[in-house]
């Protein structure tokens, strides 16, 4: 009997422990541990076939203000999350969801901060391609794209704001980084405007920017954005030198 329950064990342990091993793939909740013993949480989005095997590009995405932490929606709902949700089979890159504790992505802020160590904490967790990290977010996230990229611009493969406004001072700092802007003709004018005068201002310091303008569309732009397959295509051909 007890020869016969060890061979039983034998033959079913390396099933077993093969299924222990195998990465979570989808849509994980994940938390990330702060300097002070506080804990945030974030998501991260693990392609289907992710084995560990061969290396990802990344994503980082940064939300809009009304996913902040006490927010109604949370940040994986709103964005690249409900557009991976489309596509999910197939989706290519892993893509880091952490969110905002105090309303803004400004370069420097404690919330800018934290992303950027949670990117760090699942680029070493997980088989990722370091020459391929992105950035992009929408609304205040946009502007987060903005602001963040000029003070990491060796670190990016490629940004892409959506509907933020940005600072044309910092143009010489993110002029070689491949960006792709989305904005909607009837957002508020300031962001209209800005978007444009930062896309123009790409193209006089030497960079070849894609500027998308939707024709009828106001502040959620980003649906339409992120709900294009061209972009992921795109994205694809980025890598940093």
């Amino acid at each position: 009997m007890f020869r016969l329950a060890a061979a039983l064990l034998l033959a079913i342990l390396p099933g077993f422990v093969l299924a222990q091993d195998k990465p979570k793939t989808g849509f994980v909740d994940k938390t990330f541990k702060n300097a002070d013993s506080t804990t945030s949480p974030y998501v991260v989005f693990i392609p289907k076939d992710y084995d560990g095997k061969k290396e990802y590009p990344v994503i980082l995405f940064l939300h809009g203000s009304g996913e902040t932490k006490g927010g109604t929606k949370a940040p994986v709902d709103v964005g690249i999350g409900a557009a991976i949700k489309k596509r999910e089979k197939d989706f290519p890159f892993i893509v880091v969801i952490p969110q905002s504790e105090k309303r803004t992505w400004k370069a420097g802020s404690d919330d800018a901060k934290r992303a950027l160590a949670i990117l760090d904490e699942v680029m070493k967790e997980h088989k990722t391609d370091a020459k391929r990290q992105i950035l992009t977010g929408l609304s205040m996230g946009g502007s987060g794209t903005w602001s963040i990229a000029p003070t990491t611009a060796t670190r990016w493969a490629a940004i892409v704001p959506i509907c933020g406004n940005g600072d044309v001072a910092d143009i010489a700092k993110i002029k070689d980084i491949p960006c792709w802007s989305f904005v909607g003709d009837k957002d508020s004018e300031k962001t209209v405007t800005n978007m444009k005068e930062m896309s123009e201002a790409l193209e006089k310091a030497g960079a070849k920017p894609k500027h998308t303008v939707y024709p009828g569309v106001g502040h959620n732009s980003w649906d339409m954005a992120y709900g294009t397959d061209d972009l992921y295509k795109w994205l694809l051909e980025q890598k940093t030198k």
